[in-house]
């Protein structure tokens, strides 16, 4: 769903860009209450790993594929704030280095992929998992329904975006139909990505998962016919022994996204994604400019000068992994230490 440049005129995607930049800035104060040193180092990985599942095109109708998105996946796992972070990172890497989404649509895409995704998702997810039986069971269950429903609201936000600054006259109830429509088909899709993904987080190390935190079931005792906690039950729950180090989830992360990315792109789906047909089909590509970046020696996920095209195109994903989860590893320890800074004695005001 990445926007091109020449789809939304030049006053909506400036506004686009300072609602953007707004939720960047409001995202790394929250950030800086959700990290801590399990989610800090982990947080760069999320980015690195939606950016190589983003390769993976699948096949949702006929002359169509959708990917994931990620939003969801990164608010579950290391939180709301920091997931809008994770995916505006993604974007960014993917826009200036492999020419895919407009540098002008930037701000288009941070607030429909990052920002409307993210907040739609958790909001629902947080909402599910207050009703559901407090298990790790229910936390999957709840992430595959809210990354199912981000996909069509981000379809919906498009369309919002379209009627207001769209470049071409095209009727906005056709555009509408055919973008929730076939996004509905992809949300499928990223709902299993979310949920396969979670559920196996959440099996090994539960307490790296942010959606998961306080999940455990409080012990009652019944006393004259009410039931109360139990002494002790209030307390916070200890952290497993395996939360003393994250190397091995860290390594096995990495590693899955190189794989994904350097190797299993390559059978990915070569049919245009769902905005892509849509502006196809509906004519709303008809003023789509071509990306300041497309001489980039990456653009289009390939390595350029480099003929053998499943060569060209791993090697590109894992470069792209590589310079991700650097680049969000950057950001991420960055606010991780602001936060710890701001923690300080010599920081801290006292009274008398």
């Amino acid at each position: 769903m990445h926007v091109p440049d020449g789809f939304i005129n030049a006053p909506t995607s400036a506004v686009t860009g300072v609602v953007a930049a707004g939720a960047i800035a409001v995202s790394l104060r929250g950030a800086r209450r959700e990290l801590d040193e399990r989610t800090a180092p982990l947080a760069g990985l999320v980015a690195a790993f939606i950016f190589a599942v983003q390769m993976l095109n699948f096949p949702v109708a006929a002359g169509t594929s959708g990917h994931l998105l990620g939003g969801a996946l990164a608010a579950i796992l290391v939180g709301p704030f920091t997931g809008v972070l994770c995916v505006s990172v993604v974007l960014l890497m993917q826009g200036i280095l492999f020419a895919d989404g407009g540098l002008t649509a930037l701000g288009v895409n941070i607030t429909d992929m990052a920002i409307v995704t993210t907040v739609v998702a958790y909001a629902l997810f947080r909402g599910l998992v207050k009703v559901l039986p407090r298990t790790r069971r229910s936390v999957t269950v709840a992430s595959f329904v809210a990354a199912l429903v981000s996909v069509p609201a981000a379809a919906l936000a498009f369309t919002v975006l379209y009627w207001i600054g769209g470049t071409t006259d095209v009727a906005i109830g056709k555009v509408a139909t055919a973008m929730i429509g076939v996004h509905v088909l992809i949300g499928i899709g990223e709902a299993v990505i979310t949920a396969l993904t979670v559920g196996a987080v959440i099996a090994v190390r539960p307490d790296l998962v942010y959606g998961a935190r306080g999940l455990r079931q409080r012990l009652k005792l019944r006393v004259n016919g009410e039931l109360v906690d139990a002494p002790g039950a209030s307390g916070p729950e200890p952290a497993p022994v395996a939360a003393r180090s994250h190397r091995k989830v860290w390594i096995t992360g990495l590693v899955a996204s190189l794989v994904l990315a350097g190797f299993v792109s390559f059978y990915a789906s070569a049919n245009p994604d769902g905005l892509e047909k849509v502006a196809a089909d509906k004519g709303i590509d008809e003023k789509a400019e071509e990306h300041a970046a497309a001489d980039s020696p990456l653009a289009d996920y390939g390595v350029k000068d480099i003929s053998d095209a499943r060569i060209s195109g791993g090697l590109a994903g894992v470069i792209g992994v590589g310079v991700t989860v650097v680049a969000g590893s950057a950001v991420f320890w960055s606010v991780r230490r602001r936060r710890s800074d701001d923690a300080s004695p010599a920081n801290t005001e006292t009274t008398v």
